[in-house]
């Protein structure tokens, strides 16, 4: 299966993200230039996505725009480029789809095209954190559920160390539930739950859980997958996203504040950039939707070319290793 896979492109929506399609269009170009893997584009094939540099293109002569509400649109637009994308999977036709578009529909685009893999209660996302030095902390749900039971906790558990295993080359992950405190007393009935059916777990079940960590906790980098539900994550991972910003902002404005922090500055400001670098989110080749069968990475919605290339990578690498099937034994195992 995998060797199969691994001869298909990528199917990329042209249309998705706040900087489509130039800056889509220009990291599928790269992608195939540079990392030789192979893509194709879904969307218009009016000439509105410019040079595709000979790429091929998917005809989809709608669009999902940020705004629009998710179910919906994915059930009136059935020739949105989102949803013709999650069709490609399905049908054979790419072993991924890459999109940086409105994340709900992107979501519901691919559960619908591609299905459920059996066993799987609810999908998940899957988002590195960005680490300083090493491998990212996996944050699982970082958005697809806001109500959660403590049995899918166990599950998002399972799926993310298996994502790790697969994604960074770690044979036994540690995975951690994130709470208010370290104690198993701590947090909801929900956590609490998902805690005690992961602490009375198969020791051999292909991770190590080590218990409760709190949200000071997100890029220490200590543990390699984190358990939530998805509105606790979602609202931690935007956090991080603005308190990452703001803490950039302040840096350069006392840098340019006066001459002689100016010249301080021009010093070290390519040290900061470079210690700062693990800390870009375009880096991380971007999230993973769980529990398809099929891959579908989530791009942030101003995905840069960059971002776009590092996500092409991750999905062409990740249906080459089979990822689908590998969730599918890990929820069932």
């Amino acid at each position: 299966m995998s060797a199969g896979l691994s001869g298909l492109p990528v199917a990329v929506d042209a249309m998705g993200g706040d900087r489509a399609p130039f800056e889509i269009v220009s990291g599928a170009r790269r992608a195939a230039d540079e990392l030789g893997i192979p893509v194709v584009l879904v969307g218009p094939t009016d000439g509105s996505l410019g040079d595709v540099g000979g790429l091929e293109v998917i005809p989809a002569s709608e669009v999902i725009t940020m705004s629009e509400d998710a179910a919906r649109a994915v059930r009136t637009k059935k020739d949105s480029s989102l949803v013709r994308a999650a069709e490609a999977v399905r049908d054979g036709r790419a072993c991924a789809m890459v999109s940086a578009g409105n994340t709900g529909a992107t979501m519901a685009s691919a559960l619908l095209r591609m299905g459920r893999l059996r066993g799987v209660a609810r999908p998940c996302i899957a988002t590195p954190l960005p680490a300083l030095g090493d491998a990212p902390t996996v944050l699982v749900d970082a958005g697809a559920n806001s109500d959660c039971q403590s049995e899918w906790l166990v599950q998002f558990a399972q799926m993310g160390a298996a994502f790790y295993r697969e994604r960074y080359g770690l044979a036994r992950p540690s995975v951690a539930m994130l709470s208010i405190g370290e104690e198993p007393s701590k947090g909801d009935s929900t956590t609490k739950g998902a805690h005690a059916l992961l602490a009375a777990g198969d020791p051999w079940a292909g991770f190590e859980f080590v218990g409760n960590v709190e949200g000071r906790d997100l890029l220490a980098g200590g543990v390699n997958v984190i358990v939530t539900d998805g509105f606790t994550g979602n609202v931690a991972l935007k956090t991080l996203e603005g308190a990452l910003r703001t803490v950039m902002d302040i840096v350069l404005q006392v840098l340019a504040a006066t001459p002689e922090n100016k010249a301080a500055g021009d010093v070290l400001l390519p040290a900061l950039l470079e210690r700062a670098a693990p800390l870009d989110p375009d880096n991380t080749g971007g999230a993973m939707l769980l529990g398809l069968q099929g891959v579908c990475i989530i791009s942030h919605g101003s995905s840069s070319s960059r971002a776009i290339v590092n996500a092409i990578r991750a999905g062409h690498d990740l249906a080459s290793r089979d990822l689908s099937g590998k969730l599918a034994a890990a929820v069932t195992a």
